[in-house]
């Protein structure tokens, strides 16, 4: 069995060869920022996100902490900070799993199926529930002023990971605290706690 070093170096190598953009934070194989873009059937079509990754020393058999640095209109995702409950990860995460299946599998699908039930964003939730229209067209708003080209929501996002220094990690509780991701924040300090991961 390979070590959990040889384990992180190999699926981060693997990543970097894939066609997303990924930058190293200060040469470390255990924090990166990944570019997501939104699904195409999805409100979150047209918009890309910039993910903080961060591997702990046990990975793989615990899952990487993983967030959104600039901001997104989901019923799972905490809009000042960026955490993800992300329950799909919590549940089914296991050392078979690799950082491509992050970015292929469970991102697309979270932004796919929301989970209206187990909010971090309330807001975004009970308009979901409410009016799932409406719903789509604040996504489609946040979307077009955060996470777009011509937002320039990706150089304030590189802004902010420029030395790895100031992002700070945050955690908030949702329902149930092992669904919690820790993430970068922006960058407000009120809201940093102890950075959590997605294993349960």
């Amino acid at each position: 069995m390979s070590s959990p070093r040889r384990r992180i170096e190999t699926d981060v190598m693997k990543l970097l060869m894939s066609d997303y953009d990924v930058k190293l934070v200060n040469d470390s194989m255990q924090e990166f920022y990944v570019v997501f873009a939104g699904p195409d059937d999805t409100p979150f079509a047209g918009g890309e996100w910039k993910i903080h990754v961060e591997l702990p020393e046990q990975y793989p058999y615990r899952s990487p902490s993983i967030g959104f640095v600039n901001k997104i209109f989901h019923p799972n995702i905490d809009e000042l900070s960026g955490s993800v409950c992300l329950d799909v990860i919590n549940q089914t995460w296991s050392p078979m799993f690799d950082l491509l299946n992050i970015f292929e599998s469970f991102m697309p699908q979270l932004l796919r199926y929301p989970n209206p039930t187990d909010p971090l964003n309330g807001e975004a939730a009970a308009l979901m529930m409410r009016d799932v229209a409406a719903y789509e067209t604040k996504v489609k708003e946040y979307v077009l002023r955060y996470a777009s080209k011509k937002s320039g929501a990706q150089k304030s996002a590189k802004r902010d990971s420029g030395d790895g220094g100031e992002d700070s990690d945050s955690s908030i509780s949702c329902d149930d605290d092992d669904d919690i991701s820790s993430l970068s924040s922006y960058g407000d300090d009120e809201h940093v706690m102890a950075a959590g991961d997605l294993s349960s």
